[in-house]
């Protein structure tokens, strides 16, 4: 099965992007791939109540794990149970993520975050900073802030975040804040204080009305180092699956879902993505919404889901099953992530995946010097061009069928389109990135552990 478009329309629908910015995405993409496995594989950011559980295990001793933190409070009254937030596309910044508008402290300053659904803690960069990125606009001062509150590190929440190293003894007699650290990769993390805070976001309604909403006594740090790829933001916004997250932090006010929908790029600036916090029923009415499982613990924070096979122009791929396995040292897998731009699979997969497409597509010529997009054709003088579909087979059946403008990317000013999916040649970890979920509405189903997806005009959301 083949897609037919005029080559006018491929131009209209297939996005455009400079080879600059799409080596730059893939860099910032790759780094965060290694890293992300790095951080399974050797266990970083494990908060204290595994190391105390592991402790135990050793010991064989008692042990009597702290009580969890209990939910931020909303402020507002009569709150609904859901609430839509706009996101906005990095690309102004050279960044592939998208970002968040919050307003943090009493009274309110404004700072935009960057979304990330692989990652769970929230935090901004902080006065004093004492190694800090550039940022647009001043850094958060505590000191500003009446609702600021440093968090105790004898209070259990402090258990929930990774301390530095070495760790610092919390003296008894002392009122000693709670250190935290957080590590991204090898150029990339925050360390300081973990700590609470008033958050306001920019939220809009379903009537299309703009409000403020409050929370308070949301966990977060107050990072006084700080670096790595953070493109134009203040600091992070976690949505990851562990406790210290902003959609866990939520779920006693919205529920246990969210969900989002990411217009294509090359939308006009006034048109805005969306976030939603809470049960969406007209997303659940939609007869075109498909489900797949999460798979792994909620120990993790990463959102896993189990390909079985690679579809490509109708045929199954025979890529090895083990290829897609999430290994018991942590290794491995497919995970959905909204901080990773372009689409990545694991390299023999990948390798079948490019070789199907190549056979596929008769007639182009192929062309280099474009890395690091390695599948591209020349379209030059092409009036209709046939581009084979492409699609994901889960395990539990399901199947995500994506539109060509999906995994096909154009190189600005040339009369070239590549293949927008690249492998992880040192990794076996694989990611469905932001840019392949454009123009479907993505949900996070904590209650019943499931990832939804539904194409969508995300600009009429």
């Amino acid at each position: 099965m083949v897609l037919k478009l005029l080559l006018i329309l491929i131009f209209l629908v297939i996005h455009f992007f400079t080879l600059e910015a799409i080596s730059d995405f893939a860099v910032r993409d790759l780094t965060r791939i290694q890293t992300l496995h790095r951080r399974v594989i050797e266990k970083k950011n494990q908060n204290s109540i595994s190391r105390i559980q592991k402790t135990k295990e050793q010991s064989n001793k008692s042990y009597k794990p702290p009580a969890v933190a209990a939910p931020p409070e909303y402020l507002t009254g009569n709150y609904s149970t859901q609430l839509m937030a706009t996101l906005e596309s990095g690309v102004s910044f050279g960044s592939g993520e998208y970002f968040i508008d919050v307003f943090i402290g009493t009274p309110p300053k404004h700072f935009s975050l960057i979304l990330d659904t692989g990652s769970d803690l929230n935090w901004i960069q902080c006065v004093p900073c004492y190694a800090c990125f550039d940022q647009n606009g001043p850094y958060y001062d505590p000191k500003d802030s009446t609702s600021f509150k440093n968090i105790s590190c004898h209070d259990s929440r402090c258990q929930l975040v990774s301390s530095p190293d070495p760790p610092q003894p919390c003296k008894a007699e002392e009122n000693q804040t709670c250190p935290y650290f957080y590590w991204y990769g090898d150029s990339s993390n925050t360390t300081g204080d973990f700590a609470l805070e008033t958050f306001r976001v920019n939220l809009t309604k379903p009537n299309g009305k703009s409000v403020f909403k409050i929370v308070e006594n949301v966990m977060f740090g107050c990072g006084h180092w700080n670096k790595g790829l953070f493109r134009g933001a203040s600091g992070l916004l976690g949505l990851g699956r562990g406790p210290l997250s902003f959609a866990s932090q939520l779920q006693n006010l919205y529920g246990h879902s969210f969900s989002y929908c990411l217009v294509d790029r090359n939308s006009n600036s006034s048109v805005s993505s969306k976030l939603l916090f809470g049960e969406n029923k007209k997303l659940l009415s939609n007869p075109n919404l498909n489900f797949t499982s999460f798979v792994g613990g909620l120990e993790n924070t990463f959102y896993y889901v189990e390909i079985k096979s690679i579809i490509v122009g109708g045929e199954v791929l025979k890529i090895p099953k083990e290829t897609w396995n999430l290994n018991e040292d942590g290794s491995g897998g497919t995970i959905i992530d909204s901080g990773t731009t372009l689409t990545y699979f694991a390299g023999p997969a990948y390798e079948i995946i490019q070789e199907a497409f190549m056979e596929k597509i008769k007639g182009y010529s192929i062309v280099e010097s474009f890395a690091p997009l390695k599948l591209c054709y020349n379209v030059s003088g092409i009036e209709e061009m046939e581009l084979p579909e492409f699609g994901i087979l889960f395990s539990d059946g399901a199947v995500w069928d994506f539109p060509v403008e999906n995994y096909f990317i154009q190189i600005e000013s040339d009369d070239v389109v590549c293949l927008a999916i690249l492998g992880t040649p040192k990794s076996a970890l694989s990611i469905i990135g932001n840019y392949q979920q454009q123009n479907f509405q993505i949900l996070y189903d904590g209650k019943k552990s499931r990832l939804g997806y539904a194409p969508m005009k995300c600009d009429e959301v």
